[in-house]
């Protein structure tokens, strides 16, 4: 058998011995629009719980879009000039109207990435397009602590406009439970007191912070906290296919657009499963997700439902960029000389995390159920030894090892990575 995994901007082609009993968890087909722009179009003119864009705008100045960076292949192309123009439309000026990248505390997008982020050169060309800087204080509002004691500062030029817009693809997210909508403000345009508080062990660790669960998520409902205190924001939200078109657009606000987003991609991305595997084969969803090996931990966690205690867990991640931040590669060093178990003891002594190092908390689920191996064309050789798993050299070969140690032919996989969660649930 055949079968491609989500690799870099192509694919991994695995091959697959005929007498194996091969299991390919992917999303259901998905309805995809005909017309991906008079979707849009369609979607702004029909809200949820909300006006039309042209008339939350009309008397208004200002106006603030945020887009996710280019981890997320949120497709800007068609959204933001449909957006842009009806805020002209209703007479803002466009120096009034700011495309801001809600970057969290990764790094910037800048030059050819931010041309391919934005994806229409007339947007580029015609509003102010900026990045969010967490760092940088006097870039930000503080707008008082959540009941938890979350700091809540956040980036002012989104806290002071008159319209504010959040743009965003809704799919599982491995700590939020789903992304999108709510995410795209904290963490995407928060600073880094924030992020640090609400990404801190107490948070990480509740067994609710888990991919598809909202309902007693703590990081869910600290970002609900964020968006009371901000009061009326607007979001559109967007579901795509495992080839990336347009499945689903809606724009309404912020908490109930995305609520029925998240209702739409449930169905698909949810996948249940009436067995565990001793072998699961899987992907970190390719470009631009697997861009680096910080974002691939999601692609790790994904199966961990389904991964039979003790088991073997592969992953193709291409990590053109490498490891990830320098703050990461430390968390990956103490991870490596402290041990899993001393990891988690020196982190869940803080009140703010240290940047990125929540990544590597995350990384002890899949560790801590059986044994991961990656397969990454990209990782530079000083990295390779921070990762902290089996680093193989060919997937295949890998498999086979495999299977033989388990003496266990059945074996799973999930070409789109992250993007679909299998769920065990026993007949």
């Amino acid at each position: 058998m055949r079968l491609d995994l989500n690799y870099g901007r192509g694919s991994y082609p695995l091959d697959l011995p005929d007498h194996w009993d091969i299991t390919v968890i992917r999303k259901p087909a998905m309805p995809v629009q005909p017309d991906a722009r008079g979707a849009v179009r369609t979607a702004l003119s029909q809200p949820v719980d909300a006006r039309p864009l042209t008339e939350e705008a009309r008397g208004r100045k200002t106006a603030c879009i945020l887009i996710c960076d280019i981890t997320r292949p949120v497709p800007n192309g068609l959204l933001l000039p449909e957006i842009v123009r009806q805020l002209l439309d209703s007479g803002m000026k466009p120096e009034n109207i700011t495309v801001l990248v809600a970057t969290g505390l990764h790094r910037p997008n800048e030059g050819a990435e931010l041309e391919e982020l934005i994806g229409d050169s007339w947007v580029l060309n015609t509003v102010n397009v900026a990045n969010h800087f967490a760092r940088n204080d006097a870039d930000h509002v503080d707008l008082g602590p959540t009941p938890r004691g979350t700091p809540v500062k956040l980036d002012r030029r989104f806290v002071e406009a008159d319209v504010r817009i959040a743009t965003g693809l809704v799919e599982p997210h491995f700590m939020a439970g789903f992304s999108g909508g709510r995410k795209v403000i904290a963490p995407g345009v928060a600073h880094q007191d924030t992020i640090t508080t609400f990404h801190s062990a107490r948070f990480m660790s509740h067994p609710k912070a888990d991919n598809c669960v909202l309902e007693g998520n703590p990081l869910h409902e600290e970002q609900l906290e964020i968006v009371r205190k901000l009061g009326h924001v607007l979001a559109v939200n967007t579901v795509i296919d495992e080839h990336r078109r347009l499945a689903f657009v809606n724009y309404g606000e912020i908490v109930a657009s995305h609520l029925d987003a998240v209702a739409f991609i449930r169905s698909y991305a949810q996948v249940t499963v009436k067995r565990r595997f001793n072998t699961v084969v899987t992907s970190a969803a390719g470009y631009p997700l697997d861009t680096t090996y910080y974002q691939t931990v999601k692609g790790m966690v994904g199966p961990v439902n389904i991964l039979e205690p003790g088991g073997n867990l592969l992953v193709v991640s291409e990590c053109s960029e490498g490891l990830g931040s320098e703050e990461y590669a430390d968390a990956q060093r103490r991870l490596i000389g402290l041990g899993a178990d001393g990891f988690f003891a020196d982190i869940s002594r803080k009140q703010f995390a240290d940047i990125d190092e929540w990544q590597t908390q995350m990384q002890l689920k899949p560790m801590k159920a059986g044994s991961v191996h990656l397969y990454s064309g990209g990782l530079r050789a000083g990295d390779r030894g921070l990762t902290g798993v089996n680093l193989i050299d060919s997937v295949e070969e890998a498999l086979h090892r495999c299977v033989e140690a388990s003496g266990d032919t059945s074996v799973a996989v999930i070409p789109e990575g992250p993007y679909v969660v299998p769920m065990y649930q026993p007949a």
